[in-house]
């Protein structure tokens, strides 16, 4: 990530990214979004504990890995903030997260049906979808990932991969910027419909891990105003949000 970037140009982002998973359907009052912060580096950018529909450019804070809200502010941050905190900490090429409740996916975490890509555009949610299930390490609980072991031990089963489930609870992806992370978000739960439709008439191909990879690839090195970016222009319309472009953000235009 470019150290420049202006943090007022990333929370717009962050605000378009709220409003867009909840139009999209990915969120509804609960689940949350981040960006590793551009100048601190053990620190994330989130909003306080509200709903993503809701969120406003005032709303953002800073969280540092362990689940500390430096600088005095007493706002209420989400519960769920050590899984941010924990995958930022593990894995440095991440940018941006995005943690929801989609009632699509849930199936697959409480089954051993397993979620893999199925269309070219759902490529990003990865070749292999790994289930944490908190049970295994914590016993009986509210399913909620509440300590910063809990999230250590869910960012290893995320390991490197781009998407993880959670048992009866939801899923989290990662993404190299905020647009991926939205993107991946919202295509993991389109997989998720189109996996259940396609089961009735199995068997289902799936896309190839070449396939994965050279589609992947190919969005991520896409040029401006294509791949991520045409598809953010779209869910910033859909969301009634200003639609920013890539090279406004990167510069830190207003």
């Amino acid at each position: 990530m470019n150290q420049k970037l202006n943090i007022s140009a990333i929370i717009a982002d962050l605000v378009a990214a709220n409003r867009i998973l909840a139009i999209e359907k990915v969120v509804d009052a609960f689940g949350h979004v981040s960006v590793r912060h551009p100048e601190y580096p053990d620190c994330y950018i989130i909003a306080r504990a509200i709903s993503p529909e809701l969120v406003t450019p005032e709303d953002f804070m800073e969280v540092a890995f362990d689940g500390e809200v430096p600088g005095g502010d007493v706002r209420k941050a989400y519960l769920e903030r050590f899984i941010h905190g924990a995958i930022y900490e593990a894995r440095p090429d991440v940018q941006s997260i995005v943690h929801n409740h989609s009632k699509g996916l849930i199936p697959y975490s409480v089954t051993s049906e397993k979620l893999r890509p199925i269309v070219h555009s759902c490529a990003t949610i990865g070749a292999h979808i790994p289930v944490w299930d908190a049970h295994t390490m914590f016993g009986d609980s509210n399913l909620l990932i509440s300590t910063l072991e809990m999230g250590r031990d869910f960012a290893r089963t995320l390991g490197q991969n781009n998407s993880a489930l959670m048992r009866g609870h939801g899923c989290t992806v990662i993404g190299r910027s905020i647009r991926e992370a939205v993107y991946t978000a919202i295509y993991l739960e389109v997989n998720a419909e189109l996996q259940m439709q396609a089961s009735r008439f199995s068997p289902i191909t799936f896309l190839s891990d070449g396939e994965i990879r050279i589609i992947s690839e190919r969005l991520a090195n896409a040029k401006p105003n294509e791949g991520y970016d045409r598809a953010w222009e779209y869910w910033c319309r859909h969301a009634g949000v200003e639609y920013r472009t890539r090279e406004s953000v990167q510069s830190g235009q207003k």
